[in-house]
């Protein structure tokens, strides 16, 4: 049984587990770091755009464990209101201590951005939001956040 499942993820059925192949990739220790701040017109360095955005050493990150209320535009008050305590909650936990980043099946969505779990201590800060009322676990699908 074990020989015929490693044949079969090495054939390329590897998609088909992709939180196996993210327990994989997660860093053992949290080395990256920095001060983040919000993102602006002319500012896209170790910044947050949204509650799952955010730039970090010039690269746009999309936490890949999550989906968050929008804020450009968003298409309603509520969601407004949701979206900027999800962004400003991202934006105080990036700043909390150390992380790591771990990629997961796909390296990158359709838009360019890196597809990332963070984590710290092994736990991820996706989660945290979720816990928090402010996210949604990402279930391949955009839900609406107005009613």
């Amino acid at each position: 049984m074990i020989i015929a499942t490693g044949g079969w993820l090495a054939f390329g059925n590897v998609d088909n587990f992709p939180g196996l192949v993210a327990a994989a990739r997660i860093p053992t220790t949290d080395s990256s770091s920095g001060a983040f701040s919000f993102c602006g017109p002319d500012r896209h360095v170790n910044c947050v755009v949204d509650g799952d955005t955010f730039w970090f050493q010039g690269e746009k990150i999309r936490i890949s464990d999550i989906d968050t209320p929008e804020l450009s535009p968003p298409r309603c008050e509520a969601e407004r209101i949701k979206g900027e305590a999800a962004k400003a909650r991202l934006l105080a936990l990036l700043n909390a201590g150390n992380f790591s980043l771990a990629a997961g099946w796909r390296d990158e969505d359709k838009y360019g951005r890196k597809l990332r779990t963070v984590t710290r201590s092994g736990q991820s800060l996706g989660i945290t939001l979720v816990e928090e009322g402010l996210a949604r676990r990402w279930d391949g699908a955009r839900h609406g956040w107005c009613g």
